[in-house]
């Protein structure tokens, strides 16, 4: 039976960017497949009463430390994006979109290197339409498939399941039963596979 790595994950999170660039590689070295499960980060905060690392100043200030060491060591591209926090709501309601077009893996990818890499303000409409020209996708399209009732139910239904499995955060792998929360927890989940 093939091995599986459940990858939930939101845009506007910085550790989760990371994770992403690591783990096709590290499923790849296991043989494990790669799931990805966008979901809302805002609603798993508001139905765990989570909050953002930064909301304390100087545990924000280490976490981009941190993040920009892990970088580093990855050796991928990072920038502190000048306008998180990112409402990223239009966001991960095109995810579901992408989803259901079999498109998922190139809007990942837009996404999280225009807030990540490219440092986009994603917080404005003009500019998510120019993001999503930029990346090859009809951003009229988007724009009107996000407002569909369905795609935001979807959202609703995706995040509300992760919140029951047990979520708390992104990015959370799941190998198995087995948990693993944030991108400093790689190994753990290689262990996993291995193991």
């Amino acid at each position: 039976m093939t091995k599986t790595v459940d990858f939930y994950y939101d845009y506007g999170s910085p550790a989760a960017y990371l994770a992403w660039t690591q783990l096709p590689k590290l499923c790849a070295d296991h043989g494990a497949e790669l799931v990805a499960h966008p979901i809302l980060l805002g609603g798993v905060f508001k139905a765990t009463g989570n909050q953002s690392p930064v909301v304390i100043e100087a545990k924000g200030a280490w976490m981009f430390g941190d993040l920009e060491r892990h970088a580093a060591h990855y050796g991928v591209s990072f920038s502190q994006n000048p306008y998180f926090i990112i409402n990223t709501l239009p966001l991960m309601r095109g995810a579901m979109w992408a989803r259901a077009a079999g498109r998922l893996a190139e809007y990942d990818k837009v996404m999280f290197e225009a807030i990540w890499v490219n440092q986009k303000d994603m917080n404005n409409v003009a500019v998510i339409g120019e993001v999503l020209a930029e990346g090859g996708f009809d951003a009229a399209e988007v724009t009107e498939a996000v407002q569909d009732a369905a795609i935001k139910a979807e959202l609703i239904e995706v995040t509300s399941a992760a919140v029951e499995r047990g979520l708390f955060g992104v990015p959370t792998m799941f190998v198995g039963g087995q948990m693993h929360f944030g991108q400093d927890r790689l190994d753990w989940v290689a262990r996993a596979l291995g193991g």
